[in-house]
């Protein structure tokens, strides 16, 4: 009983959290509009909200990302999907996923949240999906230099530091064993690492 209404309220806060990133969207882009999408092989390809420019034809696929594992707390950081289990086989997270139609990550911080039902502020980052797996490339991170390490970190919980990334500025790997059903592998990137590379952009 005690699953199914937490549930219900994790879908509740998220309708709500839409609702509240729409009047955000509403008030913040400037020439463009927007469109929240509902269909769920769009959503499952990485598409959540449509970005659509007033005056020329281009239209660029959003895909939301929000830290609602933080609810009223304000981390520096995100984490980008590399790995997870699902019936115990390594899958492909959604970052370096080449089905994914993503050209922009929204990534949602410092969510702050008024009980019953009230979202108050966050922070809305774009980042820029194909211009950051580029410029990882450049420093040596890609997909395959990865899965070398998934082999020595899968097994431990924790942070993990990488030799291409400083830990500290820029960024570091980070195994969720313990406490998550699907143990993900993530990249953890600093917000300020990827919009002094331009990278992206804080939209509020």
């Amino acid at each position: 009983m005690g699953l199914k209404s937490n549930f219900k309220e994790d879908l509740k806060k998220e309708k709500l959290l839409s609702v509240f990133l729409d009047s955000c969207y509403n008030s913040k882009l400037r020439n463009y509009s927007f469109e929240r999408v509902t269909n769920l092989s769009e959503q499952f390809k990485g598409v959540d909200v449509l970005f659509k420019h007033h005056k020329k034809e281009i239209t660029y696929y959003i895909d939301e990302k929000a830290q609602l594992d933080y609810i009223n707390d304000d981390l520096p950081t995100f984490a980008f999907e590399i790995s997870y289990l699902k019936n115990g086989k390594a899958k492909e997270g959604w970052l370096f996923d080449e089905n994914k139609k993503t050209d922009f990550y929204s990534l949602i911080t410092a969510i702050y949240f008024d009980e019953p039902d009230s979202y108050t502020s966050c922070k809305i980052t774009l980042v820029n999906r194909k211009k950051l797996i580029s410029f990882l490339q450049t420093k040596g991170v890609n997909q395959i230099s990865i899965l070398q390490q998934l082999n020595s970190v899968r097994s431990r919980h924790g942070k993990h530091s990488m030799k291409e990334l400083d830990e500290r500025k820029e960024g570091y790997l980070f195994v969720s064993k313990e406490n998550k059903s699907e143990q993900p592998i993530n990249l953890i990137l600093r917000l300020e690492f990827l919009i002094q590379h331009k990278l992206a952009r804080r939209l509020v």
